[in-house]
């Protein structure tokens, strides 16, 4: 009984830091098991984000004060995760790629141990799950954003970037491409069943191939803008459960 106690004080305690913006952690059965910061790869480079691992989800969220206050919570079901070891790279030392149908993409510990820690007690979790099988058939995973350092071009056509000339990402190959190159829609059921979200020429040349509906985009400015697409440029998926 004190154990149970303890524990729902100490996600409680995780609710209070999230506040308002956040959703309730707590339900029966779930359990704590640990918390820390790690740096997460984003299209405008690495952040440090608050992750909370708990015996059937992972959250995480912004930090607006240090183990005071954090907003933009995300929930993932631990079933939904794939881990994929990395090696280091010039930005992110001690990465790994953390997959799900949704958003995929990388975070990074301080040190080999932790990150070693933080994969080892996920597996762990997932291994306990009621309906966990390792062996069942994988769903599709989104792909991790190419960042928007890594190219000064199209990664495409080779157009230049600039003001006018913006970058977008393709959404189910991850690159960087202009606006010339990525005026075509499609959902991919993965990401969202119904939104018709940005691909690349080739992606579009792809699906069509393999006879999915794809749409040319009509609308916005001439680098095929959906007003839409602000929310996904800058990594959020909205919906009305906010789990992502």
């Amino acid at each position: 009984n004190m154990d149970r106690t303890e524990n729902h004080e100490r996600i409680q305690a995780v609710e209070k830091l999230f506040g308002s913006s956040g959703r309730p952690l707590y339900q029966p059965g779930r359990v704590l098991i640990g918390e820390g910061r790690l740096m997460k790869g984003c299209r405008r480079g690495p952040q440090p984000k608050v992750f909370f691992l708990f015996n059937d989800v992972l959250v995480y969220g912004n930090i607006l004060l240090a183990r005071r206050w954090y907003n933009r919570q995300k929930i993932i079901p631990l079933e939904d995760i794939q881990l994929e070891d990395m090696e280091d790279s010039l930005t992110m030392k001690n990465q790994w790629l953390l997959q799900t149908p949704r958003k995929s993409f990388l975070v990074a510990a301080a040190s080999a141990e932790e990150k070693e820690a933080w994969i080892s007690h996920i597996t762990d979790c997932q291994s306990t799950l009621p309906r966990w099988d390792p062996s069942r058939a994988r769903p599709s995973f989104a792909v991790a954003w190419v960042p928007d350092e890594a190219s000064c071009t199209c990664m495409r056509c080779s157009r230049q970037f600039s003001a006018t000339q913006r970058r977008h990402h393709c959404r189910k190959c991850g690159f960087l491409v202009c606006g010339r190159c990525s005026k075509h829609r499609a959902v991919i059921g993965h990401i969202h069943p119904e939104k018709h979200l940005r691909i690349c020429s080739v992606c579009s040349s792809s699906l069509l191939g393999l006879g999915n509906p794809v749409e040319s985009c009509q609308r916005g400015g001439s680098d095929g803008r959906f007003s839409s697409d602000k929310d996904y440029d800058a990594g959020i998926i909205k919906d009305s459960t906010d789990v992502l």
